[in-house]
């Protein structure tokens, strides 16, 4: 059954289907109805560019500018030193100031093309928590703050007890990670009024830490919502194919392999990634996703022109259509050479040379070190990389701009 909200925030959350948790649900509804709602998604900068599994959150934030609030853009300047340990079994690499900095650059770009930033009431704006955290003393920080928080309870959170049940270690830094979140949350709060911080369903544990810091030590109530665990149709990570991360910068990632990712999205998941990730209206969505059989593709087209529109600008959008068209022309169907890899497969090097677009499995190893294979749009890198489409669907397998051929069972 659909709850009824009363602001536009939940409801546009709740219609696109990016809820997956709330603290209090009431509560949060009530005041984003009667005012606007500073909220804050955190990014630890551990890289030059997010990549795709972060575009849910980014996403988040549009939304909430989009109903009249004010997204808080929160760069893990500070954070990104200790390293978060939900998800992850092995300690984080240690980033200088520099490469942190950097990197923060980086990631600002990808912000600036999705949230409008201003010093206006619902303006987004980006702030670098090394700016706070930097400042506290480490004894006046345990005083103020460790006191809140109990190594009972820190034990039964999922980033430390699956380390510590896989007996994989964690450092303390790492510990502190928590409380240190928490802190941010309160710092936010008092400082720019911030209301609500959203996450992953992974950050659960971190947000409900800073929710009950801001009321134990300000008696200030705070709001969270998590988005559901984002996996493909197949049960695949968001945001990690074969050949690697789906990187939001064309720096790390060219436009045309972003958009060939969209393109070449599980039928099943069309629907859902064109509410989650564009502006469509719901009722064009509707009748995209109900489209069955080729008419589908249609819809990935949209959703890839969309996305990569939002993402990378308008003009990259096009320019990847424009040369998937050209790639792709006249060879949808019975004119490209088909390849049947069976119940078992095929390595990449052989394939090349089984469809007959290399001589040798040595001349297809050379081409695959070059750079020249693409399957299904995406650069294959590895010559073992297995080739096996799932029952009734077919690969698309380029070599250079001109071979290119279908691998099926």
């Amino acid at each position: 059954m659909t709850t009824t909200y009363e602001s536009d925030l939940l409801r546009l959350l709740d219609e696109r289907r990016y809820v997956h948790q709330m603290t209090d649900a009431a509560g949060l509804d009530a005041l984003a109805a009667r005012q606007v709602v500073p909220g804050y998604i955190g990014f630890d900068a551990t890289a030059p560019s997010l990549h795709v599994g972060s575009l849910v959150q980014i996403m988040m934030l549009r939304r909430l500018q989009q109903t009249g609030h004010k997204p808080i853009v929160l760069m893990g300047g500070g954070t990104t030193r200790i390293g978060d340990p939900t998800g992850r079994d092995e300690s984080r690499k240690m980033l200088d100031d520099e490469t942190i900095a950097a990197n923060i650059a980086g990631i600002r770009s990808v912000f600036e093309r999705l949230l409008v930033f201003g010093d206006g009431p619902t303006d987004a704006v980006l702030v670098d928590n090394q700016d706070w955290l930097g400042e506290l003393g480490y004894i006046e920080m345990l005083q103020k703050v460790g006191t809140h928080f109990t190594v009972n309870r820190m034990l039964t959170f999922d980033s430390v007890r699956l380390r510590l049940e896989r007996e994989q270690p964690m450092t303390f830094l790492e510990f502190n990670y928590m409380i240190l979140q928490g802190y941010d949350f309160r710092h936010l709060a008092q400082e720019m009024g911030a209301r609500l911080q959203m996450g992953g369903s992974d950050q659960w544990g971190n947000i409900v830490n800073g929710v009950e810091l801001g009321r134990r030590m300000d008696g200030i109530e705070l709001f969270g919502v998590t988005t559901p665990l984002l996996t493909t149709a197949d049960g695949a990570k968001m945001g990690k194919t074969a050949n690697g991360a789906v990187w939001l910068n064309e720096a790390q990632l060219p436009s045309y392999d972003f958009w060939q990712y969209w393109r070449n999205v599980d039928d099943r998941d069309v629907g859902r990634f064109l509410r989650l990730f564009t502006d469509l209206p719901v009722d064009e969505i509707s009748r995209l996703e109900a489209l069955e059989g080729n008419e589908i593709n249609a819809a990935k087209v949209v959703l890839a022109n969309a996305v990569t529109a939002l993402v990378r600008g308008e003009d990259a959008a096009r320019a990847a259509e424009a040369t998937a068209a050209a790639t792709f022309a006249g060879g949808a169907g019975e004119d490209l050479p088909t390849l049947s890899v069976g119940e078992e497969g095929m390595r990449a090097a052989a394939a090349l040379t089984a469809i007959g677009f290399t001589a040798s499995n040595g001349e297809a190893k050379r081409k695959i070190a070059e750079g020249a294979v693409r399957l299904d749009g995406e650069a294959v890198s590895d010559p073992g990389h297995l080739l096996l489409p799932d029952a009734g669907r077919e690969m698309r397998l380029s070599l250079g701009k001109k071979k290119h051929g279908l691998v099926t069972r």
